[in-house]
């Protein structure tokens, strides 16, 4: 633990070794970061879902401890940038796996490209995305995003994340058929931005953890996390991908899996509502980065 001094905070390393994160003071802060982070912890008490000191590092624990359960998720599969994109699309309403199958039949027919899917008449390729489900509207939504690309930005991938996120994000929303997840899953996963996804496995795990009302909208919720966690786009990746996995096998929409939920104590029979009644270290804001372990 690390001792006291001005604008620093007491963190308990112990923890920090068994979770798999560090958290330190931002000695970018100290020398002056521009500004950076110094927003990052601040109340912000007009926000529906802000939460204050404790319930910061509850947020902060819920990683720590689906961390030390999964590890690393090295999530999104994909080879390149666009592939990530295609994949973020066709993941609509369905599974992954069917999502794959799609990503390999367009592989195999040499579609994986800014030019092949430009190329590919609507209905060729409505066929060979058929496995990821909705595929004659999937290809519409393809088709829309290739068309922006090559009218804004010459069918480069790499040009369009030159782009400032905010400004870029406004125009994802404005294709047809990309709502917020799959505008902000492009942001964080093909161009490595610091924009947290919300998705239902978000919201039920949340919600379950009382947490957010169930009326919280998908803006409320990303901003719990924005707001009160340092803008890094690695900590957003990993933390959003294991909220999947903790949906998909543990926190499930129907017989939920309680008993080997790593946010329950062991040895202690929960009901939900009180499953965050979890240990977490107490300290004031500040000034914090977190830096996921390598």
């Amino acid at each position: 633990m690390e001792n006291k001094r001005k604008g620093a905070l007491l963190i308990d390393n112990s923890l920090n070794k068994d979770i798999g994160i560090n958290l330190k003071l931002s000695r970018r802060m100290l020398k002056g970061d521009g500004g950076r982070f110094s927003s990052l912890f601040r109340s912000r008490r007009e926000s529906a879902v802000f939460i204050g000191g404790k319930e910061m590092v509850k947020i902060q624990t819920i990683y720590q401890r689906l961390y030390k359960a999964f590890g690393p998720q090295n999530w999104w599969p994909g080879e390149d940038s666009l592939e990530i994109i295609a994949g973020a699309i066709l993941t609509q309403n369905t599974a992954w796996t069917n999502v794959e199958k799609a990503i390999r039949n367009l592989k195999e027919q040499g579609l994986l490209s800014a030019r092949g899917l430009r190329d590919v008449p609507l209905e060729d390729l409505a066929k060979a995305i058929r496995s990821a489900g909705y595929f004659n509207e999937k290809a519409k939504k393809l088709k829309a995003f290739i068309d922006f690309l090559f009218i804004n930005y010459g069918g480069s991938v790499k040009r369009m994340f030159k782009k400032e996120t905010h400004l870029l994000r406004q125009e994802l929303l404005e294709i047809k058929g990309i709502g917020r997840e799959t505008a902000d899953s492009i942001l964080l996963y093909a161009g490595n931005r610091a924009v947290f996804v919300v998705d239902a496995y978000t919201r039920r795990i949340l919600s379950r953890l009382q947490l957010i009302s169930e009326k919280a909208d998908y803006q409320e919720i990303q901003q719990l996390f924005m707001q009160n966690l340092p803008l890094d786009a690695q900590l957003f990746n990993e933390f959003h991908a294991l909220f999947v996995r903790l949906g998909k096998d543990i926190c499930k929409k129907t017989k939920p899996d309680c008993g080997r939920c790593p946010l329950v104590r062991k040895g202690k029979k929960q009901k939900r509502k009180s499953a965050l009644q979890i240990s977490y270290p107490q300290f004031p804001y500040g000034e914090l980065r977190l830096s996921l372990r390598e």
